[in-house]
């Protein structure tokens, strides 16, 4: 049972590892406008820093960006192609990963 338990808890560890190197490999196409550490505004300060938005707000505007259907600050076309590449559990990801920040 002990051999049972220490290889779950290893499987688990090396799955959230694996997940949390995923999630910042990902976030690494926003770092050029975003920030390292998401708190960088853009375009003069009239995008706020991604940190400073509501997590729920930010994986909504993530979707829309990525469906076509969201266009806040002029940014829409630029937004869909950057989040093009993206699955809808990457955009998850990478919001999460935010909010780690």
């Amino acid at each position: 049972m002990k051999k049972f338990a220490f290889a779950a808890c290893t499987a688990l560890f090396a799955a959230t590892c694996s997940f949390g190197a995923d999630r910042a490999t990902l976030f690494k196409s926003c770092v050029a406008c975003h920030g390292a550490a998401a708190d960088r505004p853009y375009l003069g300060g009239k995008v706020p820093a991604l940190k400073s938005i509501a997590s729920a707000e930010r994986l909504e505007s993530l979707k829309g960006y990525k469906a076509g259907t969201l266009n806040k600050y002029g940014q829409g076309a630029i937004m869909k192609a950057q989040t093009a590449r993206f699955s809808e559990e990457d955009l998850v990801a990478i919001n999460a990963y935010i909010d780690s920040l």
